[in-house]
């Protein structure tokens, strides 16, 4: 009882504090009214009041926040709640299939990357220059690299580490399965003549099997910025594949279409098999909005029309008259190149800053083969054995060939600029650009070898016609020279053209294009068949310059400028973002 009423008594004391610092309050707050003019007064009984909630409410459920811990339970299953299972049929963008028929067609029409086979001499090369890297072993992995490195750093991808372990693996076995099948089926030589396993690349399709990981795991799931990182490191690996001469752009385009696809039947079977379990994020859309996204990273490949043929001036030898009876040499012998239709291959890019205009660039290598040059090759080596027809020069001759070390002109064009694009709706947009850039052209060139006996100068030639004009000496010689070479020089070029962009689904776009291009630029062929003089006899080559100052080892040069207009008709792969 005492402690009943000392309970009672505290609240009857609290509550009189109470009254009081209200009664006290409203006093106050009268007194500052008045001051001010006589305010509207808002006294405390006035300002409603807030009930505490009952304790049988649920509180309201947070938002799930990823760990920001490293995540290094690599077994351990984890399952957020409300991420929608994956559909097989839903999920498949079959991108990859056209992207490995790109690199079948590149493969049969082998002229356009590849020297002519019929002529035993030709070098197997699709580029002249000697390129060599071993970064490209490495930059294969790097995507995937980076994607365990940010699920180890605790950034939350699609699945957890059980299911994307076991997609993965799925996806490699798949991508094994298929290359090999097809390397040792196909018996397809490299670029190098090393080995009968070069289509498809093999490296080509793990970079492009751990950019589609990468792009599943966190481009769809987080930002499609990862996916355009990612395919640019694979697109990287498969540029150097082909400039280090180990693969046809064909091995390229098959293995890029190949190590997609495997990702994407791996990923499938795996969402069958685990369902809902061990999902974390769902995509942020299935479909992209070209509205709201017009920025894209593109894999493209055409047909390039344009300029059909080049005819260069005669060549003039200008042989001293004592030599030649006063008649020019050469006069009458024009150098014409037929082209064939090129084929084109290109990496594209643009950022948009609103729905309609943006910047960008591309990088594109086009290839064009020349008509007739295998035949010119051999037409012009039984020329040179004829001019060594002399029977003391058949006792010397041991071999003499012509190599073709290329026989279609490469273009490597690099150009930036300002893109456009109009959405009819959100998956349909036309497109266009005006850019500015630089060309490059690889030129065509014969080598010639000449092997055998050394001659000497005979000095009584000189003044008696009937002393011969060499005697045979015992030395042996090999010599290789360069026996015509086309080049052009470096331009300034521009281009434009029009496009159709479709939105597919999961960031991916097709594209149909037309490219126009512009440059001029000058060729110059440099034709030298007396260089077999200098390997064959280097005495007499000194003995012309000094009774008739003429160097008859000197290429002579024929030069034309032309204008070079270029179209390319092809479709794109696109990641739009």
């Amino acid at each position: 009882m005492l402690a009943l009423a000392s309970v009672m008594g505290s609240q009857q004391a609290v509550a009189k504090g109470v009254d009081a610092l209200v009664t006290d309050t409203a006093a106050l707050l009268m007194e500052s009214d008045v001051a001010a003019n006589d305010a509207p007064i808002a006294l405390a009984s006035e300002t409603p009041l807030v009930m505490p909630e009952s304790p049988l409410v649920a509180p309201e459920l947070k938002p799930y926040e990823p760990p920001k811990a490293p995540d290094f339970n690599f077994i351990k299953s984890r399952t957020n709640p409300d991420v929608k299972p994956y559909k097989f049929l839903d999920d498949q963008t079959w991108v990859g299939i056209p992207v490995f028929a790109a690199g079948l067609i590149a493969k049969a029409e082998k002229t356009a990357f590849r020297q002519d086979y019929n002529n035993p001499n030709t070098k197997i090369r699709l580029i002249k220059y000697n390129f060599h890297s071993e970064i490209d072993n490495y930059t294969q992995y790097l995507p995937l690299a980076l994607t365990i490195g940010m699920k180890i750093g605790g950034v939350e991808s699609r699945s957890d580490w059980p299911r994307f372990w076991a997609s993965s693996a799925a996806s490699a076995a798949i991508m094994a399965g298929l290359v090999n099948g097809i390397k040792y089926t196909s018996s397809e030589m490299r670029p190098d003549g090393s080995t009968r396993n070069s289509w498809p690349s093999g490296h080509t399709a793990t970079a492009f099997l751990a950019a589609t990981i990468l792009h599943k795991e966190y481009g769809l799931t987080r930002s499609p910025w990862y996916s355009v990182g990612a395919y640019t490191l694979a697109t990287a690996t498969g540029v150097m594949r082909v400039l280090n001469n180990r693969h046809w752009i064909s091995d390229v385009l098959s293995g890029a279409g190949i190590g997609i696809l495997s990702v994407e039947l791996g990923y499938g079977l795996m969402d069958l098999l685990f369902k809902q379990r061990g999902l974390q994020r769902g995509d942020m859309s299935i479909y992209p909005d070209l509205r709201a996204n017009p920025s894209f990273f593109a894999i493209s490949m055409g047909i390039g029309l344009g300029n059909k043929n080049l005819s260069l001036p005669a060549f003039d030898f200008d042989i001293p008259s004592e030599l030649s009876d006063g008649e020019p040499i050469g006069s009458n012998q024009p150098l014409q190149l037929k082209f064939r239709s090129a084929t084109a291959v290109g990496v594209e890019g643009a950022y948009f800053f609103n729905p309609y205009i943006g910047v960008g660039g591309r990088l594109r290598v086009k290839a064009t083969p020349i008509n007739g040059w295998s035949a010119f090759a051999l037409s012009e080596e039984q020329g040179v054995q004829e001019f060594l027809n002399d029977p003391l020069l058949e006792n010397s001759i041991q071999k003499i060939s012509l190599t073709i070390e290329s026989d279609h002109i490469n273009e490597f064009a690099a150009d930036a600029g300002v893109y456009f694009s109009l959405p009819f709706s959100s998956r349909f947009a036309l497109g266009s650009k005006l850019l500015f850039g630089r060309s490059i052209m690889d030129d065509i060139e014969i080598k010639a070898n000449y092997s055998g006996n050394q001659l000497l100068f005979n000095d009584e030639w000189i003044d008696d016609d009937d002393a011969p004009m060499f005697t045979l000496s015992e030395s042996i010689t090999d010599y290789t020279w360069d026996y015509i070479n086309v080049s052009a020089t470096n331009s300034f070029k521009f281009g434009t053209g029009i496009s159709l962009t479709y939105a597919h689904k999961n960031s991916f776009s097709w594209r149909v294009f037309c490219d126009y291009d512009f440059s001029r630029k000058t060729f110059t062929a440099s034709y030298n068949p007396f260089g077999v003089m200098q390997g064959l006899s280097p005495d007499t080559v000194e003995e012309m310059n000094v009774f008739f100052n003429w160097d008859i080892t000197k290429p002579v040069e024929s030069s034309v400028r032309k204008n070079l207009h270029q179209w390319v008709l092809g479709g794109a792969l696109c990641v739009s973002f």
